[in-house]
């Protein structure tokens, strides 16, 4: 456990305050109190409160107030100081993302009833009495709370009723009260509960990792290991070192879903679930979690990308699993890489980090190549297990029937797993039934009011949606524009269309249909996972959120229905991310005793990509990207910055956008395209204009960027975002 820094000496401490449009503030401490740097306070802000964090006075510019005139603290929060490592990384991410310093702050506070002290919380349950005559209302809430308990308005949202309608269940004695203590430890994970017989290459690899954590010092590990490799159970044993230690883990997932897979994995190794951090939990869990990681007492936490910021008391190792995930890029607020952030934390801290992928980001490798990264390599499946075998169709030689979307060399494949009890998986990245609707009769296409983007039907929901904005309508009976009946035509496939193509072609088939429509709580991802474990399912049909982390033993076919679709728009990573998804979900099949097929549908199979997934050949492609990268100055040989000019106003935009352009720095190492309209120029009810700025790594793109955006002072209505190493272009 880290010491407790030097009391502040001086009665005057700056502060950085919760409120973006100022600077840090200077303020005096009374003589009752104590502060250090890091302390949480409450601070007078004209007739409000406002919480701020102490900092060191010698690392922010302040006005120069008189002492005299300096208004007292008005107290101290009963947290634990935001250690010196965070402040570091805080103020490294706004200089770095070009943020402000209390965004970034803020973000380690994301709990803000954690800040109030320990206390109990009233919770309630299902009392187990038999109801008498239910209304419709109760009887959903009676079906959904089972084995639930939270507060009033928690349960309201699980239950999908009103908050009146549970404290009517409270009074009719359906619900009892539980009084919980807000701050009760959790149950201790054991180092040594249940060790593995690891492989001798898991095992080298394991002794490398778990000589790192002994040794307390920054180190970045590449764990790079194909799928089925073992790679959670490798890094596992540093997990295990550092909690013989006393110090505390955190292991970064990019997608909720994945969480229940790895806990139950955890669950197997340690005996307990880990502490969980994502924007799923109830209030209560998270002010839980939150304040057992200040106090040290959680020990090994597993969440999303916001996990990155939470207050360690003494963490001894980072693991970033699935390392080159596009989600562990945040693209709105504080536009941050949690990848390269869990990097800068660990480099901070003073411990290792491992960034565990199958298919690594080519950056990571880059990194690797030059000697930033060591890279420790798992080439073959645990336990004997091969790698599957890939056939590309060739979609314009073997095409699916008429109205259908199945190549019939993949039909077939489904039908032979069914008759033989195995289990098929279908991969397209593209949520809903249908990604556009149009009238049959006079062309109308149904598009968002909030953006430039197409609704998407949901025929399982009988709904349009925007997928940018959340936008969405019932599915009308008639055209909006023509007013003729029955005269909407799907165009395009979706998940929900390949479900009822199969459910066609083979209707004995137990169809599961896995996108974050359907896996919409942790819940119910554990409910899925064991259904396909249990054989409860034939053939499962989902996007992204089905290519990593599961590990279903008799799922022996796995078939890209369009693997060009990621290809399209002119993405700098178009070709790798197309790559690393189809690779992951190739590697869902074959994972126990039974040998595995993908088949990919094409018509491009002269594509490198395809070419390189066909053949295996992973260095190939890689090898081929990289020389296009360098080429390009694209990273990791270049760096890429956008400046997105938005307002509700497109004229504004737009004027705006063309002065930013119109005073854009000459430069030998910078180049600097646009103004010009974004791909999506409407994203919720905002006109957007792009700017790109390539830039030499040597180049200080942020200076750069901070100097010639400086003068400008846009209307109120206008925003303008910088985007450091953007992974969206639209």
């Amino acid at each position: 456990m880290s010491q407790p820094p030097p009391r502040s000496q001086s009665r005057r401490i700056r502060c950085v305050v919760f409120n973006a449009a100022l600077g840090p503030l200077d303020y005096k401490v009374p003589a009752h109190l104590d502060v250090v740097p890091g302390q949480v306070v409450v601070c007078p802000l004209g007739p409000r409160q406002i919480l701020g964090v102490v900092w060191e006075e010698e690392r922010l510019p302040s006005a120069d107030v008189p002492e005299h005139k300096l208004r007292p603290i008005l107290g101290v929060v009963p947290v634990p100081p935001l250690g010196a490592p965070l402040r570091r990384l805080i103020e490294w991410c706004a200089d770095y993302y070009m943020a402000p310093l209390s965004a970034v702050a803020r973000m380690a506070l994301s709990s803000t009833a954690a800040l109030q002290g320990g206390s109990t919380v009233t919770e309630y349950r299902l009392s187990g009495r038999e109801p008498g005559r239910l209304t419709p209302q109760r009887a959903q809430a009676m079906d959904l709370l089972i084995d639930q308990q939270a507060t009033i308005r928690e349960l309201a949202e699980i239950a999908e009723v009103s908050d009146g309608v549970l404290r009517g269940m409270v009074n009719a004695g359906l619900l009892e009260p539980v009084t919980v203590d807000a701050d009760r430890p959790y149950p201790a994970a054991d180092p040594r509960h249940a060790v593995p017989e690891l492989t001798p290459t898991q095992a080298q690899v394991a002794g490398r990792l778990v000589e790192a954590v002994a040794a307390r010092r920054f180190v970045t590990f590449l764990l790079d290991g194909v799928t089925g490799s073992g790679k959670t159970e490798t890094y596992a044993e540093a997990i295990a070192a550092a909690l013989e230690q006393g110090r505390q883990v955190l292991v970064l997932l990019p997608e909720i879903a994945l969480t229940q897979s790895f806990l139950a994995r955890f669950e197997a190794r340690f005996g307990v679930e880990p502490v969980t951090w994502h924007s799923s939990l109830k209030s209560s869990e998270r002010r839980r979690a939150w304040r057992a990681v200040a106090q040290g007492r959680a020990q090994v936490v597993v969440g999303a990308r916001s996990a990155l910021f939470l207050p360690f008391a003494a963490l001894g190792l980072i693991v970033v699993d699935e390392a080159h995930e596009v989600s562990f890029k945040q693209d709105d607020g504080v536009r941050y890489n949690a990848r390269d952030v869990a990097v800068m934390r660990g480099h901070f801290e003073s411990i290792p980090v491992v960034l565990a992928s199958a298919t690594p980001a080519l950056e990571s490798l880059h990194m690797a190549a030059s000697g930033r990264y060591e890279r420790l390599v798992l080439p073959s499946r645990f336990g004997g297990a091969g790698l599957p075998d890939i056939r590309i169709l060739d979609l314009r030689e073997q095409a699916p029937e008429r109205g259908h979307w199945l190549a019939p060399p993949l039909v077939e494949g489904l039908r032979e797993r069914l008759a033989k009890g195995e289990q098929s998986l279908l991969f397209l990245n593209r949520r809903g039934y249908a990604p556009l609707t149009l009238c049959r009769t006079c062309g109308y296409r149904f598009q968002c009011p909030n953006c430039s983007a197409w609704l998407v039907e949901h025929r399982l929901s009988q709904r349009l949606a925007c997928h940018h904005c959340g936008h969405e309508v019932p599915t009308p009976r008639a055209c909006p524009e023509c007013g003729e009946p029955d005269c909407l035509v799907a165009c395009g496939p979706g998940v929900e269309r390949i479900a009822d193509e199969v459910a066609t072609i083979l209707p004995e088939a137990r169809v599961a249909l896995v996108t974050s429509d359907t896996l919409t709580s942790a819940a119910k991802a554990a409910e899925f996972v064991a259904q396909a474990e249990n054989k409860a399912i034939d053939v499962i049909v989902g996007t992204q959120l089905v290519t990593k982390g599961y590990h279903f033993p008799d799922l022996t076919l796995v078939g890209v229905v369009d693997a060009d679709m990621g290809l399209e728009g002119g993405d700098l990573r178009a070709a790798e991310r197309t790559y690393q998804q189809v690779a992951q979900v190739a590697g869902r099949a074959g994972r126990g005793e039974k040998p595995g097929e993908v088949l990919i549908q094409t018509r491009h199979p002269d594509a490198p990509v395809i070419a390189a997934l066909a053949s295996g050949d992973r260095d190939a492609f890689y090898a081929a990207e990289t020389e296009a990268r360098r080429e390009a100055h694209a990273p990791p040989f270049g760096r890429w910055a956008a400046i997105i000019v938005s307002s509700e106003d497109e004229a504004e935009a737009r004027d705006a956008a063309r002065a930013i352009g119109g005073t854009a720095p000459r430069l030998d190492d910078v180049m600097i395209l646009g103004p010009a309209p974004a791909p999506l120029s409407l994203l919720r009810g905002r006109y957007r204009y792009r700017l790109l700025v390539n830039a030499r790594r040597s180049s200080e793109v942020q200076k750069v960027i901070r100097q010639w955006l400086e003068p400008f002072r846009f209307p109120q209505g206008v925003r303008v975002a910088v985007d450091i190493d953007p992974y969206s272009f639209v």
